[in-house]
């Protein structure tokens, strides 16, 4: 047991590193990379080989094979928050004459969201199997930059259609590949991207919502309060207006959990709102987050494969046909009948 903390604090220490270096991608030799990599050879040093070991195991246990540990805790995160709404946020505006239908819009964006999450994790992504391969590698064409005609997998000992990928936390590969979601313990694929989107949006919509009652509710208090216009006296027993600073104390020590939740509920709408417009962004123009990461990849590296005459090869996006059918082929995934008649 008293190698548990420092166990603990090695694990934080990789943790770390592992997002840092995941930051770094892309950029092998940056600055930050390196030092990353140089701060974990020195904690290998420190370290006992035993708890290194145990710390690898942990690693590959949550970010390299399929895990439930996800899925728990955004359960909890969500019973945390919907608890800490429904027992003093609710109540409270409901005392102050908040509209019903604004209280119960978190509630109807939940039941939204959970059938979405369903979806998302239980439907098929795109498994390319024997069965269906010779008409999945007929729906996109092989671009010749990111996709190559001939590769193939050697653990599903196939070739990869255009715009697929192996995942390693599935050991399968998925046709039109976006990336794996340990959220929803699934990858996200041509088959279950449309779940995915209405997903995230639910989710972000639910969290701004819920930011919005809250802080809609303490506004409500300090403006009933008359506090804004008061004062208070220091420990120098100097007397001072009320500041947004001292409002925010004040609030925080009046009502700790819903100013508690409140931050975090905006910082998670941040958050999920950018990677929601980014999403967005994936749909309209007809991208995978694997292939934006790799097109970005490509355009960092300057001799990846050269053309005849040392020309570089410059990638462009073939399969956007447009903002309208973009967006519809998420809803609506093409199949081999479809590529035929146009």
């Amino acid at each position: 047991m008293e190698f548990l903390p420092l166990f603990l604090v090695y694990l934080c220490s990789v943790l770390t590193a592992v997002a840092l270096l995941c930051l770094c991608s892309g950029r092998r030799e940056s600055f930050l990379a390196r030092s990353v990599a140089g701060a974990s050879q020195v904690l290998s040093f420190v370290i006992p080989t035993q708890l290194q070991r145990v710390t690898q195991r942990v690693l590959h246990r949550l970010f390299h094979t399929r895990s439930c540990l996800f899925v728990v805790l955004h359960i909890a995160l969500q019973a945390a928050v919907y608890g800490e709404y429904t027992w003093e946020v609710f109540v409270y505006c409901w005392e102050l004459q908040f509209h019903l239908l604004l209280l119960l819009l978190p509630y109807l964006l939940l039941a939204g969201n959970v059938g979405c999450f369903v979806l998302c994790s239980r439907a098929d992504p795109g498994i390319i199997t024997k069965s269906n391969h010779a008409s999945l590698v007929k729906i996109y064409a092989y671009d010749g930059v990111l996709f190559q005609k001939g590769i193939v997998c050697p653990t599903c000992n196939m070739e990869k259609p255009a715009r697929s990928k192996h995942c390693s936390f599935c050991s399968m590969c998925v046709h039109r590949f976006d990336h794996h979601c340990v959220w929803v313990n699934n990858c996200i694929g041509a088959f279950n991207a449309k779940y995915f989107f209405l997903y995230l949006s639910t989710l972000t919509a639910m969290a701004a919502a819920i930011a919005i009652i809250t802080a809609a509710f303490l506004i409500q208090v300090v403006m009933l309060s008359n506090m804004m216009h008061g004062s208070y006296i220091d420990d120098q027993g100097q007397e001072h207006a009320v500041e947004i600073l001292f409002l925010i104390q004040h609030l925080f020590l009046t009502f700790p959990r819903i100013v508690f939740m409140l931050g975090f509920v905006i910082l998670l709408t941040l958050v999920l709102g950018a990677y929601c417009c980014f999403n967005l962004y994936l749909a309209l123009t007809n991208q995978t987050s694997n292939e934006w990461y790799k097109s970005r990849r490509y355009g960092c590296s300057r001799h990846l494969t050269l053309q005849p005459h040392d020309r570089q090869v410059v990638y462009k996006n073939i399969y956007s046909q447009g903002v309208w059918m973009n967006l519809k082929e998420i809803f609506k995934p093409p199949t081999v009948l479809e590529r035929k008649k146009k």
